[in-house]
């Protein structure tokens, strides 16, 4: 849990500079100190805290209008035993909706200390944020790249092994990425009409 909530304290740095300061981030992390009591099934051999599974967590501390954006840290493994819930992601992202009480939500795993120090850090929560932050942006007439977070291959960006995917992530928030001749994603004008704060709550 250390390694992960160290990584996110990068998070709003990372906002913040491939922005240029036009989008900024404040948080607040909650330790829950009991279990996770059901999971929800995605397919047949995946499963992840939905917003059914934390909806009493998200009821307390995250009610409708409070946040912009939640994000679920959740124990998928447990490295000792070398068990895990089954599961084909490191992380999974909501648009925000009646369902996630109005924010962006997110979930991500836990993971060795060698995951989160091969991504520039913070840039796990960008990415899964990025997905719902995309959706908010799409829903507002801004149009996205194919495959919004998960499209910097697929537009030809290479990931560097000192900062993974961050230059498409820059682009991707300005506006800038090209796809069929046309320059796609959020503009830096786009931001200053979005504020607010993102949430962690870490089981």
């Amino acid at each position: 849990m250390d390694d992960a909530i160290e990584s996110f304290r990068g998070f709003p740095d990372l906002v913040r500079g491939l922005t240029s300061g036009a989008a900024t981030v404040e948080y607040e992390i909650k330790t829950i100190a009991w279990p996770l009591t059901s999971l929800t099934q995605r397919s047949e051999n995946e499963f992840w805290p939905s917003p059914d599974d934390t909806r009493t967590e998200l009821d307390q501390w995250a009610p409708a209008g409070r946040h912009n954006s939640i994000f679920v840290l959740w124990p998928q493994h447990n490295f000792e035993r070398k068990t895990s819930v089954p599961g084909l992601a490191w992380g999974l992202a909501l648009g925000s909706s009646d369902w996630t009480n109005g924010a962006t939500y997110a979930a991500v795993a836990n993971a060795p200390m060698s995951a989160w120090r091969n991504e520039a850090r913070g840039e796990v929560w960008l990415h899964e944020w990025l997905h719902g932050v995309c959706h908010h942006f799409r829903q507002r007439g801004f149009a996205m790249p194919e495959r919004d977070a998960d499209g910097a291959e697929l537009h030809g960006y290479e990931r560097s092994s000192t900062t993974g995917w961050s230059d498409y992530y820059r682009d991707l928030m300005r506006g800038m990425v090209v796809e069929n001749g046309k320059r796609l994603g959020i503009p830096l004008i786009a931001w200053s009409e979005s504020s607010g704060d993102s949430r962690v709550v870490a089981r």
